[in-house]
């Protein structure tokens, strides 16, 4: 039942300070004036604001909505938007009559000419979605996150709405799999690229889907120019990859991703951990989720018991001095709610420990105010800044990848304002088994063509390319890149018909 307090939410753009009650478990929305107050010495005052109160009512079609029912894990899914015509009509509802300009960038790019109005902005949308090759699903905390009065520079709308962009420009090096996950797979879902950490392949969907995805090729639903390798969440579809790392003695540490476990059902969360920790050689393993960025409600949900089931594992786990903890996915402030706050706060008190990688995005956390915020964001909120990943060269999303220069820059401006042990690790990873490398381990780099060599240990002495993105790069530039691999694509079929032969 929904209770005396929570009704008070139901009306339009109120928003009550103070504690909140939901099912059997308290709430604390932030009172600016009164810090706050437990409900039975609070009562409800109309006229009241509170910016991250009811965030959601900014939406037309939630503005109704209570605390109660947004928090709910199930609304959350139900009310996700995943179809081209259902964003389309959801923007129409939101956008403002005309549409801001986008503000300058660093290097001056203008990515949207010709978008003024809302129908601009779907039209551009719609033309965009067609050659994804990530599929979109929305949940309603992202979509009442971003500042739809500003959505050409908006960081959130950036990461999971493609809009047609003159800087998308595919880079030749670009793969569905940049990391080559599916060359080293000994067991089908499972990634061994480490000796003594394999990745688990529980499932391939999210409760939201990035643009930039390095999983393309297995994660979210099949597009218009992407056919899928699929991971599904079924046991019997487990059962190989425990197998495999039952009988690797060398694997000391799992991670159980995907896809994303955030939605896997409490019941499959429990199985995989009792699984992993009944292992003698399995010494940690962490749940690698999105969830507390993009849908943070499943942890305040009365209803769930996703949350208390992971709490459990890593007390379980420390008592049989195993670790078990969580990974997130927040490359924004923005990002975040309230409800990211409490969330976080709950999983703290139990000891639960969270870590961040964050994604290196170009308009989202590539300035040094960005990222700086960010970074204390998390640590506030007792997530550790753990890494911050050089963006991958994949199809589709060169918009948000950054040049490496920006990873070398930004790392050092951090180091010099922050605190030791909130400095995260700026790391590329590099394809195959070298692994994740120090982006300011990159030796040769020419900015004027935008090319590093990455190299380790286990490579033997050879070296790994990586290359910034064409929009970084000069006019002359871009046409040497492209002529490198036109001839080099040359060379290769030549080599191929000679074999043939």
């Amino acid at each position: 039942m929904t209770s005396h307090l929570a009704q008070g939410f139901l009306r339009p753009r109120s928003v009550i300070p103070g504690l909140l009650r939901a099912g059997t478990r308290s709430f604390l929305l932030p009172n600016p004036c009164h810090g706050t107050r437990r409900a039975s010495h609070y009562t409800p005052t109309s006229g009241q604001q509170t910016p991250q109160g009811r965030y959601w009512a900014k939406i037309p079609r939630w503005e109704d909505a209570s605390v109660d029912t947004f928090l709910a894990h199930k609304w959350q899914m139900s009310n996700s938007v995943h179809t081209l015509p259902a964003l389309s009509d959801l923007m129409r509802s939101v956008l403002p009559e005309t549409i801001p300009p986008q503000r300058p960038s660093p290097r001056g790019q203008n990515e949207y000419p010709g978008i003024s109005t809302p129908e601009d902005l779907i039209r551009s949308f719609e033309v965009a979605a067609q050659k994804a090759p990530m599929a979109f699903r929305l949940s309603p905390h992202i979509l009442s996150v971003i500042d739809w009065t500003d959505p050409l520079n908006d960081p959130v709308r950036r990461q999971f709405i493609p809009l047609e962009s003159v800087i998308n420009v595919t880079h030749p090096a670009a793969t569905l799999d940049p990391v080559h996950e599916v060359d080293h797979s000994p067991a089908r879902g499972v990634i061994h690229r480490y000796p003594n950490k394999a990745l688990f392949m529980a499932t391939s969907i999210c409760p939201v889907y990035c643009r930039f995805c390095f999983r393309s090729y297995t994660v979210g639903t099949e597009t218009e120019t992407v056919k899928k390798m699929r991971f599904l969440p079924l046991m019997k579809q487990w059962e190989p990859k425990f197998e495999y790392i039952e009988r690797t003695p060398s694997l000391h540490d799992i991670v159980i991703s995907g896809g994303d476990t955030y939605l896997l059902e409490p019941e499959q969360i429990a199985y995989l951990g009792d699984r992993l920790l009944a292992i003698p050689h399995i010494k940690r393993f962490r749940f690698a989720t999105k969830g507390l960025g993009v849908s943070p409600s499943r942890l305040l949900d009365p209803n769930d018991s996703w949350i208390d089931t992971v709490i459990g594992l890593s007390k379980k786990g420390r008592k049989m001095g195993k670790e078990v903890c969580v990974h997130t996915h927040i490359n924004n402030k923005q990002e975040t709610s309230w409800i990211t706050r409490q969330g976080t706060q709950r999983l703290y008190e139990e000891g639960v420990i969270v870590r961040n990688q964050s994604v290196l995005l170009n308009g989202v956390n590539n300035t040094f105010d960005q990222l700086s915020e960010l970074v204390h964001t998390l640590s506030d909120m007792h997530i550790e800044p753990y890494y911050v990943y050089q963006g991958d060269v994949i199809r589709g999303a060169e918009d948000l990848r950054t040049p490496l220069s920006d990873s070398h820059e930004l790392e050092l401006q951090i180091r010099d304002q922050t605190a030791g042990f909130l400095i995260p690790r700026f790391v590329y990873d590099v394809p195959g088994l070298a692994g994740k490398r120090p982006t300011l381990s990159a030796q040769n780099y020419d900015r004027k063509l935008g090319v590093a060599n990455f190299t380790a240990p286990r490579l033997q002495g050879q070296y790994v390319k990586y290359w910034d993105p064409l929009w970084s790069l000069s006019e002359d530039a871009q046409k040497e890149v492209q002529s490198y691999f036109a001839d080099r694509s040359s060379d290769q079929a030549a080599h191929q018909m000679a074999a043939a032969a």
